[in-house]
């Protein structure tokens, strides 16, 4: 059997050793033969590789591994690149969270004003790395997960048509997981029927391997709970904040009772409650730096000074499995099928044909191959088109540094009242941005 070279972009992340993790404890299933890490910031990845080394040591002594901030040496002869770069960091995170809130509007990684920021400094850096990949590896697939998703995969389209890039998200997989715990069925025995765009979407089916249908237990639970679980079934999103995301759902549901919400629609249907819940001192930026960047790094920390990693060892990451099972499908052409970001072309037919969207594929050696959702109601597809919108305005803005473009964009966007006061946070994100973002005009 193959055994496959990976590089993971972003070493320096916290995800980084749950995926690590997850990649050893599937050795069975995806051979590895090298494994590298590959990060901008020598600093911060020195901490998570050094960790990373002695638990590679211990449970993969046959897998050649090293970290870098050398392109070629990082590109060079690899199957997979999995990336996840944060371009600006927690402490830009925490300035796309906190610069909206105070104007009373949704203060948020991947949506509203704090989305477009990110993916404005998102994709410069994916290009680069996806140029490093073909430069130096050019039949390297690049699996991405930074976020912000449909950003990051309209600029692939506009800007790299032709790279290997499959763009995904964990976030349907952690819903999946609690619907599976509600249910009482495992994840894998789960098929689901859904579309959207990234973080913008709807489930229209899910049923067991059986063909069994689950959508009316689940649309009776949710309706009551959302998606609150009983049970810890994930160890993510599980912070407080999360907490009252999936509670929320209940309230997503009820716009439109025949389909399971994406719990990220929150910030779109009713960003007036977000922001009268959000506390503009604390966001959610500050509490991913408290918790999971503080036990991540303290944990490396423990690691290296103990000169071993039992008794102290990282955690799988269960996220990280659809990694796993995404570059199988890949190099072992099993055609699993999986939710991706892919371009359109008749998945939704009553859709533009050249949006990114969100839709059940069957992916193979050759990529994913969308599986067809029909007609979608007016409702969703009214929603989607103004967010596709915002989302090619961002795209436009980057490309020809226009400050109309994103002006508009910001304008455009459900979570933002008026053209006035998308203009007073346009004009405070562009100093807190400098160096990150094109030169507008």
């Amino acid at each position: 059997m193959k055994k496959y070279s990976v590089v993971i972009a972003g070493g320096g992340s916290t995800y980084t050793p749950g995926i690590v993790m997850m990649l050893m404890d599937n050795l069975d299933r995806f051979p590895i033969r090298s494994l590298k890490l590959y990060d901008n910031d020598a600093e911060r990845q020195e901490t998570i590789a050094k960790a990373l080394e002695i638990v590679m040591k211990e449970t993969a002594p046959d897998v050649a591994y090293s970290y870098t901030t050398d392109p070629e040496e990082a590109f060079t002869d690899v199957d997979f690149c999995m990336a996840h770069i944060r371009v600006g960091k927690y402490a830009m995170r925490e300035l796309d969270e906190k610069i909206p809130l105070k104007y009373g509007v949704v203060g948020q990684e991947t949506c509203g004003p704090g989305g477009i920021a990110y993916g404005m400094r998102s994709i410069g850096g994916m290009l680069e790395l996806i140029d490093y990949m073909e430069k130096y590896s050019p039949d390297c697939w690049m699996l991405n997960y930074s976020n912000p998703a449909s950003i990051v995969a309209e600029a692939c389209r506009v800007l790299r048509p032709d790279a290997k890039v499959l763009n995904i998200c964990d976030m349907p997989v952690g819903t999946k997981r609690r619907m599976s715990y509600i249910v009482g069925r495992d994840p894998k025995d789960i098929d689901v029927s859904y579309f959207g765009l990234n973080h913008f979407g709807w489930w229209t089916s899910v049923k067991d391997k059986d063909g069994t249908d689950l959508m009316p237990q689940l649309l009776e639970y949710v309706s009551e709970n959302g998606y609150l679980t009983q049970k810890a079934v994930e160890t993510q999103h599980m912070d407080a904040s999360w907490q009252e995301t999936h509670k929320k759902a209940k309230d997503l549901l009820a716009l439109d009772p025949k389909f399971l919400p994406n719990t990220y629609l929150k910030y779109y249907l009713y960003p007036d409650y977000v922001v009268s819940h959000s506390n503009p001192d604390f966001t959610r930026a500050n509490e991913v730096m408290e918790g999971r960047e503080k036990h991540v790094f303290d944990a490396a920390r423990a690691i290296i000074e103990a000169g071993t990693a039992k008794g102290g060892e990282f955690d799988i990451d269960n996220h990280a499995s659809f990694i796993v099972d995404l570059a199988r499908a890949i190099a072992y052409n099993t055609h699993e099928r999986m939710l991706c970001i892919v371009e359109n072309k008749g998945a939704i037919s009553n859709f533009d044909p050249t949006a990114m969207v969100e839709v059940p594929c069957l992916v193979g050696c050759n990529g994913p191959e969308p599986l067809c959702q029909g007609d979608i109601p007016t409702f969703e597809k009214g929603m989607m088109e103004e967010q596709l919108a915002v989302e090619r305005l961002v795209v436009e803005a980057w490309v020809e540094g226009s400050y109309l473009k994103l002006w508009q964009a910001l304008t455009l966007s459900k979570t933002v009242p008026s053209a006035a006061v998308a203009k007073q946070i346009l004009d405070e994100l562009i100093p807190a941005n400098k160096g990150y973002w094109p030169e507008l005009k």
